[in-house]
């Protein structure tokens, strides 16, 4: 008979032998929080040329939340990294700022990573 990982230890040591379960899986909807880029003040500089509303429309990860293992991100902190795709380890810290490209618009997304190509960028709504 097989046990699932969870039940692989008695309960009064299975947090301790197992305090991030499920850390890097991807069940249901998102686990991380987000804010928008017009909330971070910061980006406001980086980002000059973008419109408010736009600046409403590109979520940024909270400090602290799990990036979802195998999806898409851009650090508008440090754009010369590019896109990555996360490693189900990976949290935003400090100083980072992960945009999840499943939650923007391509035409946007486009315009944060650098494409310039115009038919690539379409209307920004």
């Amino acid at each position: 008979m097989t046990r699932s990982r969870i039940e692989q230890h008695p309960d009064e040591y299975r947090e301790d032998l197992n305090p991030d379960y499920e850390a890097g899986e991807n069940q249901g909807s998102p686990r991380y929080q987000t804010r928008t880029a017009y909330d971070v003040k910061e980006l406001h500089g980086r980002l000059r040329d973008l419109r408010d509303d736009l600046l409403k429309q590109i979520p940024v990860l909270v400090e602290g939340s799990r990036l979802e293992q195998g999806a898409t991100y851009f650090d508008l902190a440090h754009p010369e990294r590019g896109e990555i795709r996360a490693m189900g380890d990976m949290v935003a810290g400090p100083g980072s700022w992960w945009v999840p490209k499943s939650e923007v618009a391509h035409p946007l997304w486009n315009l944060l990573i650098g494409v310039d190509d115009p038919v690539r960028l379409g209307p920004l709504s």
